[in-house]
């Protein structure tokens, strides 16, 4: 069986700014951290997943290169340098990929070029078209590290960063590089905002999944980055499933369907049983479909004593980005957790008899034993489902 190893990440998201930092966020039982009211984006009081702290200037790079998404990764990028230049001293530019999931790129630099335009009738110079498209965060990452290697982006909704990493592995088994940057990066504008909101699916207060009174989804940000080869490392990706559902364009299966073969389709390919997993990152958006239909599929699949939580009420939901942040939360409970703490699922704990039970994590819980292995859930619209299990080296 291939080994695909996870051997350095980088994360920016609501949690923090970097690994340990992003730990201690995570794990904290006293009270959730990381989503927070904010009118940065809208202008009204919203419940955002903002990064916290001023983002780094990209004046040293074209003008098409500049924007909210690559300021992102160029935080995450901080963790990775040192690693990625041994690779290419090892094998080569050419034969360090970047694969990378987004879904928004630059549109909040285009929202603020149009602004400029409806108030004076021309574009403001801080503005390319290229930064609006999706391919733009791969060639920013290319172009920091040097690289010459295959660079891509994968847009699949919320999906996307979780499809880059099997993309990844793919490039890897076929022997187009030795070694992949893979992750994603998706930035908060007014667009997405608007767009959620305009579906009835934003919470104005902490979202709260799984709830008899969930009511809607908080909007995050963020970017997480590893280093994908083939040497030993922390954490390897053990599988991967991926279907494709297309029930509707923006409301799950509610039978969970195309989920369920997804997380089997990562059991099969990792070769392990459903038992065998320790932890499962929910997609988990608090909205009444997602979080019926997860319910059922994880139930079906795992079982209802496999500890699981969403993520969501401290990171917001990432979009393109969400896949990434939650392989990379779950390759923090694999690597980086000697007292075997558990993710904790933040709601307020009001039961709804009509989900299939699961195990939500409490605050403060630990895992008997090491994690061995974690799963990773990302449902997106339009029935584009993805399934990671994260293994302990």
């Amino acid at each position: 069986m291939s080994a695909f190893f996870l051997n350095e990440l980088g994360i920016a998201c609501a949690l923090g700014r970097d690994v340990d930092g992003v730990a201690t966020a995570l794990f904290a039982d006293d009270a959730p951290h990381g989503v927070a009211m904010s009118d940065a984006i809208t202008g009204r009081p919203t419940s955002l997943g903002l990064v916290p702290g001023e983002l780094p200037s990209l004046d040293d790079l074209p003008v098409e290169l500049r924007g909210r998404n690559n300021q992102l990764l160029r935080i995450a990028l901080a963790s990775l340098r040192a690693s990625v230049a041994a690779a290419v001293a090892k094998y080569g530019s050419d034969r360090v990929a970047v694969v990378l999931g987004s879904s928004t790129s630059g549109v909040g630099e285009s929202e603020a070029a149009h602004r400029h335009f409806l108030a004076t009738g021309t574009w403001p110079e801080t503005f390319h078209y290229r930064q609006q498209e999706m391919g733009t965060p791969a060639l920013f990452v290319a172009a920091e590290l040097g690289l010459r290697g295959p660079a891509h982006v994968i847009s699949t909704a919320c999906s996307s960063s979780a499809k880059a990493m099997a993309s990844a592995a793919r490039l890897l088994k076929a022997g187009m590089a030795d070694a992949v940057v893979t992750g994603g990066a998706d930035s908060l504008c007014r667009f997405t905002v608007a767009g959620f909101g305009a579906l009835g699916s934003v919470s104005q207060q902490r979202c709260n999944p799984f709830s008899l009174n969930r009511n809607g989804i908080n909007i995050g940000e963020g970017a997480a980055l590893f280093l994908m080869t083939r040497e030993p490392g922390p954490v390897h990706l053990a599988g991967w499933g991926e279907t494709a559902d297309a029930h509707h364009m923006s409301a799950p299966d509610p039978e969970g369907k195309g989920a369920e073969r997804a997380i089997r389709e990562a059991l099969a390919r990792a070769g392990i049983d459903g038992s065998d997993i320790g932890y499962v990152n929910l997609h988990g958006t608090a909205t009444l479909q997602n979080d019926a239909m997860e319910a059922g599929a994880v139930q079906r699949t795992l079982g209802i004593d496999v500890p699981c939580s969403s993520t969501k009420p401290l990171t917001g939901h990432a979009l393109g980005a969400a896949g990434a942040i939650e392989a990379a939360l779950c390759w923090i409970a694999l690597a980086r957790n000697p007292d075997h703490r558990l993710p904790p699922h933040w709601w307020d704990g009001v039961i709804d008899p009509a989900l299939a039970p699961i195990h939500l994590v409490r605050p403060g819980e630990r895992a008997d034993t090491p994690l061995r292995y974690a799963l990773s859930q990302s449902f997106a619209f339009g029935g584009s489902n993805a399934a990671l299990i994260l293994g302990a080296a």
